[in-house]
């Protein structure tokens, strides 16, 4: 389906959140920055309180360590579900009614699971690659190569 005028495109990852409209048409592609935000990223000291628990073995001796948490990880799905947060909060107040998003495929998945019914309604497409580092021109070839209808092959 083609990206139409006005809709809003949301590039996102675990560090940083981009929000485009097209200004162009159906036709042409023409993304202007809209908002941008980006986290920074922490260090494991800073994240952590503790050192990982451990468990009383049953059988022999001596103790076993839980496995430790990816906190890092954490921090990108908790910055993930803000962005579908910031989404819900514009879909109910109309502010698009054309959306595509572009997001790594972690981010995608957890991006998904947190999508509002009328955010989900409003995509027209998703495509599953990091580019939140990437120029403007590189975003809107590959939005046209995705939106693009497909040519019939002539007889």
């Amino acid at each position: 389906m083609p990206l139409p005028n006005n809709a809003l495109v949301l590039v996102a990852d675990g560090r940083k959140m981009l929000f485009f409209r097209n200004q162009g048409d159906e036709n042409q592609i023409d993304l202007r920055t809209e908002a941008h935000d980006e986290r920074e990223d922490r260090k494991d000291r800073d994240i952590k309180s503790d050192a990982p628990g451990t468990a009383q073995q049953s059988a022999g001796y001596g103790r076993s360590t839980y496995e430790e948490t990816d906190f890092h990880q954490q921090e990108e799905d908790r910055w993930i579900k803000d962005a579908a947060d910031e989404l819900k909060k514009r879909a109910l107040r109309n502010d698009f009614d054309a959306l595509a998003i572009v997001a790594p495929p972690k981010a995608l998945g957890v991006l998904r699971k947190e999508l509002h019914k009328e955010v989900e309604k409003r995509i027209v497409c998703t495509v599953n690659r990091e580019m939140s580092g990437r120029p403007i021109p590189d975003i809107e070839a590959l939005l046209d190569e995705h939106t693009r209808p497909e040519e019939l092959p002539t007889a």
